[in-house]
């Protein structure tokens, strides 16, 4: 879901279940999860939110000590898809 939100940037819940093939109860679960640990944060645009993440919040596991979110998601981004 992060790497999707990195791509694509501002992307509903609806359009995120459709590009993970989930349920969209399943997208909002998932983006509380991230909110509440502080990987992203929800900002209200009008009728929609508009989910930022922190780049700067170290992995939790163990073994990714260190790493960084925004790390991570520069590993995962295709090539020619400069961001941050």
């Amino acid at each position: 879901m992060l790497v999707l939100l990195d791509r694509e940037g501002d992307l509903t819940a609806r359009a995120l279940a459709a590009a993970l093939g989930i349920t969209e109860r399943s997208v909002r679960r998932i983006l509380t999860d991230l909110e509440t640990d502080g990987y992203i944060e929800r900002q209200r645009v009008g009728r929609r939110n508009i989910y930022r993440i922190n780049f700067d919040l170290s992995l939790r596991r163990s073994d990714q000590y260190g790493a960084t979110v925004g790390e991570l998601l520069k590993v995962l981004r295709l090539p020619g898809s400069a961001k941050r």
